[in-house]
């Protein structure tokens, strides 16, 4: 028997939404809300950070909500995953739905929590995939433990990376490798598009290599085109980067172009539509025009992201640390320090490996400036923070 929800619709009551007004909000039935609150369904993943930002939640927050009060669905999930892990070869296909939705809200935590803390989870995960796909029979169902490894090993590289503060290059490289492959053996262009895009990450951001990084993220954006429009915009965007990275302003103003076509273009059956955000646009560009010293078109394009982006992430993190830089840049000393103070903020609570990357990449561009008073204040606070991590 489902537990009905009562936070969910207490929230929904408290922000003045009808049911029929948060349908609307939402692009989802009156009848879909009901069931979410009476604890018969739940959101799907991709959809949670939008009912999230509506209900003026965090993710995390979300999460716990939609948690409580059902224990027996829970326990009812848990019962029948033992019972494949007890005997794979009988694994079947809403088991394997369970896992997947394990892994896709690891996804959504991501940018709210630290990786440190959700690795032995990720790692659970896909050892138990990888365990099931090796003994199960129903050709179905293999096939969708496939699907299921790529998508944990994608997140186990992201998470791996992120834990490291960015610097095990390889292993994250490793699981992406996994995924890619994986999704190519089910012939998954978004997924093998994803696992691309991620290792494109690695070696722009990572081992800093831009011509690598060029050449993985136009992959990425061969493979999902015709198949996903936020996949090819987000290839076309670290495209940009990576132009930016060798001062190509020309190549690197025709990726963004492109990358804002082809966010134009996403469509209500976009697959992986949870992966865009309406912040991530300026918030490349931003870091592009920081990379082309071109500092006062760097700083309003990030201020905009900085506005809306959530108080608390990782993604934030890595705004306001290039914000910080675009003031660094054009000596605005009292403000770059200030920015860098708010971008401390959010990376003591996410511990984001690429937040603390750029906001050390920053406070190394204030060194000239060591002895200023505000700047010192900086300085005492990374040492204090990394003291105590």
């Amino acid at each position: 028997m489902a537990t009905p929800r009562l936070g969910l619709a207490a929230r929904r009551k408290a922000m003045g939404y009808s049911q029929e007004r948060l349908a609307e909000l939402l692009g989802v039935t009156p009848g879909t809300i009901g069931r979410w609150e009476q604890g018969k369904s739940t959101p799907e993943a991709w959809l949670q950070p939008r009912v999230a930002k509506v209900l003026g939640l965090s993710v995390q927050e979300l999460i716990d909500v939609l948690r409580l009060g059902t224990p027996a669905v829970e326990r009812a999930d848990a019962d029948r995953l033992e019972r494949a892990l007890a005997n794979p070869s009988k694994v079947d296909l809403v088991t394997v739905a369970e896992l997947r939705q394990r892994v896709s809200l690891l996804s959504v935590r991501y940018d709210a929590e630290r990786s440190t803390g959700l690795l032995a989870e990720a790692g659970q995960a896909l050892g138990q995939t990888r365990l099931l796909r090796e003994h199960a029979r129903d050709y179905r169902v293999k096939r969708d433990l496939l699907v299921a490894e790529a998508e944990a090993s994608t997140v186990m590289g992201q998470f791996v990376w992120d834990a490291s503060q960015r610097r095990d290059h390889d292993t994250a490289k490793e699981h992406f490798t996994a995924a890619a492959e994986a999704a190519r053996r089910v012939n998954d262009p978004v997924l093998e598009a994803v696992a691309l895009l991620r290792t494109s990450y690695v070696e722009l951001y990572g081992t800093e290599n831009p011509a690598e990084g060029l050449v993985l993220t136009e992959r990425a954006a061969d493979v999902a085109m015709g198949h996903s429009d936020v996949l090819t915009g987000l290839a076309e965007l670290h495209s940009a980067e990576a132009h930016a990275m060798v001062g190509e302003r020309v190549a690197c103003e025709r990726s963004l172009g492109r990358a804002q076509d082809h966010f134009g273009r996403i469509s209500g059956d976009e697959p992986v539509v949870e992966m865009f955000s309406e912040t991530q646009y300026d918030r490349l560009a931003g870091s592009c025009y920081l990379r082309l010293h071109d500092a006062t078109t760097a700083q309003a394009t990030l201020e905009r992201v900085a506005s809306r982006a959530s108080s608390r992430s990782k993604s934030r993190s890595i705004v306001l640390a290039n914000l910080s830089l675009a003031h660094i840049q054009q000596r605005e000393l009292d403000n770059a320090a200030a920015v860098l103070h708010a971008a401390i903020d959010c990376v003591e609570e996410t511990w984001g490996g690429g937040g603390l990357k750029v906001i050390f990449g920053a406070a190394r561009e204030l060194g000239p400036w060591r002895k200023e008073p505000v700047v010192d204040q900086v300085y005492d606070r990374l040492f204090t923070m990394m003291a105590a991590s």
